[in-house]
């Protein structure tokens, strides 16, 4: 029953080791770029890099943060509101926001399009000229690779946020049900 809250937890933590190493990373180029210019040889793929890193930073502190439910949230209604009703409409919240991320999981698997990809034989040419969808082929403007590299941080955040979302819709409705120990054991891995 507590599964999915402690791989929620356990997940966080790792998405917040990663949004360190890229934010180490930002910084690392950064100085790399600010040494470079003073030199006079400047080296214009870092800056492509540096918002890159920054980017795939912003995606797994994003998810991160659904999992500690610190991402933004008006929240006057909901606290002047009975224990009863507030749990409800904590319910309802986490329902909406399980749909967002499960419309934005559906976009970006009609995006990547991999059954279309694995039509085309894996293919990128043949696919890219019968789709006009050229994901896997479109490079990026200094750092040469493709794009799809980039853009990898979508399908990964929305699988990742997805699992952050069941794990709050689990604990808000177990505490709608008055069901405390999942309550009490989500509180123990810090959710």
């Amino acid at each position: 029953m507590n599964l999915l809250p402690r791989l929620s937890t356990w997940l966080a933590g790792w998405e917040m080791r990663l949004a360190g190493v890229m934010l180490a990373a930002i910084f690392g180029l950064l100085l790399f770029n600010i040494l470079t210019r003073a030199m006079g040889a400047a080296q214009y793929w870092v800056d492509e890099a540096a918002v890159t890193a920054m980017v795939w930073m912003t995606f797994f502190a994003a998810s991160a943060g659904l999992h500690a439910r610190s991402n933004i949230a008006m929240t006057l209604l909901q606290d002047a509101v009975p224990g009863k009703l507030r749990h409800l409409m904590a319910v309802l919240v986490d329902l909406v926001m399980l749909l967002f991320i499960a419309a934005l999981l559906l976009m970006v698997w009609r995006w990547f399009d991999l059954p279309g990809l694995m039509a085309n034989s894996w293919d990128l040419q043949q696919f890219s000229s019968h789709t006009f969808n050229f994901i896997y082929e479109e490079p990026t403007q200094t750092l040469g690779i493709r794009k799809v590299w980039v853009w990898l941080t979508l399908p990964l955040f929305s699988v990742t946020a997805l699992l952050h979302c069941l794990a709050a819709l689990q604990l808000s409705t177990a505490r709608l049900l008055g069901r405390s120990e999942t309550s009490r054991a989500y509180a123990h891995t810090g959710g």
